[in-house]
């Protein structure tokens, strides 16, 4: 008489997911290189990458990050970059007559030291200490067009696998194809706070936290690489999370 077969684990398919860059070209260099050693040691040379937006803003080399990811995106199939409210940000100030985000406070603009495209703008090289027409002018002339309609054309959400990755969050109880952008862009208040279970794991950016936080609908990813901390790139299996190290996987342990 045969044996009964032994079970066989089945492990959940694998997403990789990088948070907030705003343009720090080494710490992405380095998050990518952790992805790259996870799919040699895990086997998961097809698993896909996805990257929550804020390419630019306060850090140094928006300019290379933007240049890096174009290049990514066309040449590897598995890489998907959202638009964050930063790179909107951006995009919106160069066009024909510069327009601020509707959601910005009427005291602030995309120029406004808090914000960081003051940043973006000198890594192409632009004097933003000049009037504003001037600058406005510099980045029209300054700013590759290919590097704003890259922008532009990003992605607002990726689903892929039970995971639903997005910038900020989502309105809950709304269906994926009704949510507004800006609530993709900028939400914090109804989502942060909110405990449904929304189907998918949402994947989000945005909020700053001091390590990776997985809570019971989602996982926040942007620890804070604008402020000095590191930037985290994760692998997702199912609602098993690990931060990806130099030293190889952390699992990430669940709130409430």
């Amino acid at each position: 008489m045969q044996s009964a077969a032994r079970p066989r684990f089945v492990r959940a398919m694998t997403i990789y997911a990088i948070g907030d860059i705003h343009g720090h070209l080494d710490l992405l260099r380095v998050a990518h290189d952790r992805v790259e050693a996870d799919r040699a040691r895990e086997g998961t040379r097809d698993a896909p990458l996805v990257h929550v937006g804020d390419l630019v803003d306060r850090g140094p080399d928006s300019r290379g990050v933007i240049a890096l990811m174009m290049a990514l995106v066309a040449q590897d199939d598995r890489v998907t970059v959202l638009k964050g409210n930063h790179d909107n940000m951006f995009v919106l100030f160069a066009q024909d007559i510069p327009t601020e985000d509707p959601h910005l406070r009427r005291d602030l603009s995309w120029l406004h030291p808090r914000l960081g495209g003051q940043d973006t703008l000198a890594s192409y090289g632009i004097d933003t200490s000049l009037p504003m027409a001037e600058v406005h002018r510099q980045t029209r002339a300054m700013v590759p067009e290919a590097h704003i309609a890259f922008l532009d054309a990003l992605p607002l959400s990726l689903v892929h696998d039970g995971v639903l990755a997005v910038h900020a969050g989502i309105r809950p109880g709304v269906p994926l194809d009704r949510q507004t952008p800006q609530d993709l862009f900028w939400i914090r208040g109804g989502f942060l706070d909110d405990v449904t279970d929304h189907g998918a794991l949402v994947v989000h950016g945005h909020t700053t936290v001091i390590n990776v936080e997985l809570h019971p609908n989602r996982l926040a990813i942007d620890t804070g690489a604008a402020y000095g901390g590191p930037l985290s790139a994760v692998a997702i299996e199912g609602r098993d999370v690990y931060l990806l190290t130099d030293a190889g996987r952390k699992p990430v342990r669940p709130l409430g």
